[in-house]
């Protein structure tokens, strides 16, 4: 076979496998785009179950799937986990979460007594160095019941006078057999575990103290320190310095029967009072801070105005040389000397002269001056020239299904999502407020709730809501307004677990000391102070820390 059979032979079997790799080439393309194919026929079906499956919980009343994000920044949308490879769940590496797992010397507690032993070794040999002492610290607590015996001396002077020695500070007088240590102990688990009465006295007793259960169960109901006292200064204090209060309520059972708690309060204090209505003349109480005067001044006369009372009534009020009255008692009786209390019209001219009273005494002792009150759509909390509704509670009145047909669920759902990324526009505001931002705010609302999203019952209340809009538009004139009403829900939730373990009160002492623990708890914690020094402290134990008075401390923050 010469060389050029060959030759030909290598390019017939050169020219073979290209044809055969073409084939393969041909082959897996083929494969990849019934691959691709694929992929793209599972992902229209998981997207065809997601919306199912969100279907279900709107017909169901469920709550809407979180929009989570993947936790490494630079994950993609395919990643299930949303991680990288060799990535870490939080983005960081195992080393940086090394290096920040150290936070230095750890911090030494003022409020913990040290002392100091010194443990010898027996038997050391003659000639042994002492190279110093190698420490060891042990924390613990040595509960102990103690009885206390003061011999008090007794003189009898030359007059014939009898004179006993007084007791030292902070030992119990009278007919008070338990010091201040025992009702500290009563009252923080109280405040803090919310235990029953029964739970209480055993507290003491398991370290060797009897008590019974009635007396131990008297502690958390006493205003013990003046707690209560020191409440309505802290009352005092928030409104006349805060730019902005939110209020919330809830039922509180008393004395077998239904009543309501309501919460005031913002980022620096929060006061409870339980009574047995919640309608605007108890807010305005509430708002009064324990001031029992009612005024009539300028600010009085122009909230009756508002509120539509009768010219008449309001010019005998203004024409009377009186403008201040003591009390309850006092202000009805001047009622019923100017013939007010016997009229029958509407709105009720005792209730709004009432009202307008109460408002002129928070006006004349300079409160909620240019404070926004951001609430719910509850009408007891309209008061001021600064209502400002909360926004979360207007987003679920529209996120209740108007109907079952699947045309009005996408209506809701694009109005919503218009509502969210106005919420979130906000929340950029407040960082960086400036005027031309502002406007584009104001137009953006008007665009969204003055367009018809062809849905009747929707497009009432959308209508509703764009004529509130001066309300639920607050922070772009105020941006340190708070777009919800989030605090006092917060606030007053520790109210509702406290009345899952207690149910009500059976006297007006006990509800008036639960409802000032509740707040002196809450105002301790937004300002820093544990919620253990300050009852020590005001029931005078000795070696508790010195806590000064609330009031002083929330109007600090608010000045800072």
């Amino acid at each position: 076979m010469d060389d050029s059979e060959t030759g030909r032979r290598a390019v017939a079997g050169l020219a073979a496998l290209r044809a055969e790799l073409s084939a393969i080439r041909a082959l897996l393309a083929d494969r990849d785009a019934q691959l691709a194919e694929q992929d793209r026929r599972l992902a229209g079906q998981a997207e065809r179950v997601r919306e199912l499956e969100d279907e279900i919980r709107r017909l169901k009343k469920l709550p809407r799937r979180p929009d989570l994000k993947p936790n490494s920044p630079g994950a993609s949308d395919g990643d299930a986990d949303g991680l990288s490879p060799g990535s870490s769940g939080s983005g960081r590496s195992e080393k940086e979460k090394r290096k920040r797992k150290g936070r230095g010397p750890r911090r030494r507690n003022p409020n913990l007594r040290r002392r100091e032993e010194t443990v010898s070794l027996g038997n050391v040999p003659e000639g042994a160095v002492h190279k110093g002492y190698q420490d060891h610290t042990v924390r613990d607590i040595v509960p102990c019941a103690e009885e206390v015996v003061y011999r008090r001396e007794v003189w009898e002077f030359p007059d014939g006078s009898r004179h006993v020695a007084p007791l030292p500070p902070g030992a119990a007088a009278g007919r008070e057999r338990h010091g201040p240590c025992v009702k500290a102990l009563a009252i923080m688990p109280c405040r803090q575990c919310r235990p029953t009465a029964g739970r209480i006295a055993e507290m003491p007793a398991a370290i060797g103290l009897d008590i019974s259960e009635r007396r131990a169960g008297r502690f958390p109901t006493a205003d013990a320190g003046g707690i209560a006292g020191e409440q309505q200064e802290v009352l005092r204090a928030g409104l006349e310095t805060a730019a902005w209060i939110s209020a919330d309520d809830t039922g509180a059972r008393h004395k077998a029967g239904n009543g309501y708690c309501t919460a005031i309060g913002n980022d620096f204090f929060a006061r409870f009072r339980s009574t047995g209505s919640k309608s605007r003349l108890d807010f305005l109480e509430h708002l009064c801070a324990g001031e029992e005067d009612c005024t009539i001044n300028d600010a009085a006369l122009d909230y009756m105005r508002k509120r539509n009372l009768s010219g008449r009534v309001i010019d005998l009020l203004a024409g009377h040389e009186r403008r201040r009255f003591g009390d309850g008692d006092v202000w009805r009786a001047h009622l019923e000397a100017l013939g007010i209390a016997g009229m029958t019209v509407s709105p009720d001219p005792v209730r709004i002269a009432t009202e307008g009273a109460l408002w002129g005494t928070i006006r004349d002792a300079g409160r909620i001056a240019g404070t926004v009150i951001p609430v719910d759509d509850a009408g007891q909390f309209n008061v001021g020239d600064l209502h400002a509704l909360c926004r979360l509670h207007a987003e679920r009145n529209i996120a209740r299904p108007t109907g079952s047909a699947p045309c009005q669920h996408e209506r809701v759902d694009k109005v919503l999502e218009k509502v969210w990324k106005l919420y979130r526009s906000l929340c950029r505001y407040r960082k960086r407020p400036t005027p031309l931002r502002k406007l584009v705010m104001q137009r953006r609302f008007d665009r969204i709730f003055g367009t018809a999203a062809g849905c009747a019952s929707l497009d009432r209340l959308l209508e509703r809501l764009k004529a509130n809009r001066d309300e639920l538009l607050r922070v772009p004139g105020r941006p340190e307004t708070p777009l919800n009403a989030n605090r006092a829900g917060n606030d007053i939730r520790d109210h509702v677990t406290r009345r899952k373990v207690s149910f009500g009160t059976r006297s007006d002492a006990g509800r008036a000391a639960r409802d000032a623990c509740i707040g002196a708890k809450k105002t301790c914690r937004k300002l820093g102070v544990p919620c253990r020094d300050c009852p020590r402290s005001r029931l005078g134990v000795a070696g508790a820390p010195e806590v000064p008075r609330l009031a002083d401390l929330v109007r600090q923050r608010a000045a800072a």
